[in-house]
């Protein structure tokens, strides 16, 4: 889903090359969005009309001086010729002395500051629908995407002392004063001055991006497209991702630290994604993945909940709706927590602050812990032969049975080539992190598979992992040098190398560097004693901090 801040610019160049020129016009503009409002009034226009009105003469200075910003640029159009041209629109109107017009006055004068009143000022008070005002309270959309509730003798809370008033193209209603601006959850994370240290990482994924599929084009000039009508899409890369909480149209739930607290955990957080140095881009992969380790399970979309009463007990997040669809049995359930706003909960002591598209509740500290959201456990499945970099003296099998001790419903049964074949067989494990785990090799019993007389030796192996340090230079790790054994009776899990540092992340990467290579290691005259084949159920990771078992 795209966020629906969409703009439409005509151009007379080639947008791929930058080339636009001013709105010199509003001709162009009119063909465009056509002259849907009837006539009436002398067949004025709105501008004409609020001229008429002295109560408006503070709101007609500001028009006639502020100009249209397109693509991030300011161009000579003001918000007065648009009014006075041949395209619609509803007029929100504040009368004289309801807002500081000389201060309004002063901002437009430099560009940043034309920028700032148009988007908080008169975009607040623009519709491109022509919307009357009726008995029954109705939605109607602003040009800065905001939807406001007119209905009765209020617009968004606010009295109307005139409305309903039709010219040739638009109507226009007029308020005792503004229209109140409410922030969207993605404006509060960025304006808001406690929550800033989010705010200024979250605008650095922001981007113009040209939709060719949507825009109208003329044709070819000297090779390169032209368009009339072009379609620029305002997104962020980052919340394309986790949500879109820059989107008017939907409802979200956010929690977030402010900047103290997002700042603690920013910290704890890069270390677990500082990539090795051969990495291309290491560094703005370390803060892409840092942003979405925070703020994955910070987002709620309320759409998905099966009721707000439900949320009571438990809610989800975002990229919980994406992994149920691949949730197996027996895994630690993600991206759902239980009683948010009880004691402990991630909303406890939240300030709650609406916003235009849903709730945020901010919260002193980072409400979660690394383990419940980033820092989670890795499982390399036995029956994932795509995992399997090597293989030695030895063929394999997928195997599968249903038993709650059994991960994944299936394992993978390694077959020694002959009786006295000590095979070797090496595994992946994708996306670790930087940080200490408890490598683990599950290992199952034989009699998982119904056997009439299950073998009950045990199996009897090392085994070395590989990885790279820092510079990315491959390093290796003879698990303490010594071969371990399975308990034959039970689903076995031996912990090879407990506490084991892996010094870069890997997380994300094509480039898997990181491997668990076991090795049957039994003598011949131990043949009898041990079992050469293996039923493999998975190569398990555990986060040294996690008091999971």
């Amino acid at each position: 889903m795209i966020s629906k801040n969409i703009k439409h610019y005509l151009v007379a160049g080639c947008v791929c090359c930058g080339i636009a020129t001013a709105f010199t016009a509003c001709a162009d503009w009119n063909d465009h969005y056509g002259d849907s409002a009837t006539e009436s009034n002398g067949g004025v226009t709105l501008w004409q009309q609020m001229q008429s009105e002295a109560q408006l003469s503070d709101f007609c200075k500001v028009l006639e001086e502020t100009k249209v910003f397109r693509m991030h640029k300011k161009t000579v159009v003001s918000y007065a010729d648009l009014l006075n041209s041949g395209q619609s629109f509803t007029v929100v109107a504040p009368v004289n002395g309801s807002f500081n017009c000389d201060s309004l006055l002063q901002l437009v004068q430099t560009n940043q500051g034309d920028s700032l009143v148009e988007k908080f000022f008169i975009l607040n008070h623009l519709s491109r629908s022509t919307t009357s005002v009726k008995d029954f309270d109705q939605s109607m959309r602003m040009l800065n995407s905001k939807n406001v509730v007119l209905g009765g003798t209020t617009i968004q809370g606010v009295t109307a002392i005139d409305f309903n008033k039709h010219s040739r193209n638009g109507v226009l209603h007029i308020v005792s004063k503004p229209l109140p601006y409410l922030h969207s959850l993605y404006e509060s994370l960025c304006d808001l001055q406690e929550m800033s240290a989010i705010g200024s990482l979250l605008r650095l994924y922001d981007e113009d991006y040209f939709d060719a599929d949507a825009s109208v084009s003329s044709g070819i000039v000297e090779g390169v497209p032209v368009y009339v009508d072009s379609v620029i899409i305002e997104r962020n890369r980052l919340l394309q991702q986790i949500g879109l909480i820059n989107a008017e149209d939907s409802t979200y739930w956010v929690v977030a630290p402010s900047s103290a607290g997002w700042q603690k955990a920013y910290s704890e957080a890069e270390k677990y994604f500082t990539y090795d140095k051969q990495v291309l881009k290491r560094d703005s992969l370390q803060q892409y993945w840092t942003m979405r380790a925070l703020l994955d399970d910070a987002i709620f979309n309320m759409t998905d909940q099966k009721s707000e009463d439900a949320t009571q007990d438990s809610i989800v997040s975002v990229p919980y709706m994406q992994w149920r669809k691949t949730y197996v049995a027996g895994k630690p359930k993600l991206h759902v927590f239980s009683n948010p706003f009880k004691a402990g909960g991630i909303f406890d002591g939240a300030k709650k602050i609406s916003c235009s598209n849903g709730v945020l509740y901010q919260v002193d500290e980072w409400p979660f812990t690394p383990e419940q959201t980033y820092f989670q456990q890795l499982w390399s499945e036995g029956e994932n032969t795509a995992l399997i970099t090597d293989y030695k003296d030895c063929t394999y099998n997928v195997r599968r049975e249903v038993a709650d001790s059994i991960s994944d419903n299936a394992y993978l049964q390694i077959v020694p080539g002959s009786s006295t074949s000590n095979w070797t067989m090496t595994f992946r494990v994708n996306n670790t992190l930087a940080g200490n785990y408890d490598f683990g090799v599950v290992v199952l019993p034989k009699r998982v598979s119904d056997q009439i007389a299950p073998d009950t030796r045990a199996c009897k192996f090392r085994a070395t992992i590989t990885y790279v340090d820092a510079d990315g230079k491959e390093q290796s790790f003879n698990c303490n040098k010594t071969t371990f054994e399975t308990d034959p009776t039970k689903v076995d899990t031996v912990w090879i190398a407990p506490d084991f540092n892996l010094p870069a992340c890997n997380y994300d990467q094509k480039d898997i560097k990181v491997t668990v290579k076991l090795q049957c290691y039994i003598s011949a005259k131990e043949t009898s004693s041990y079992a050469r084949e293996m039923y493999l159920d998975c190569i398990y990771l555990r986060p040294r901090t996690s008091k999971a078992e």
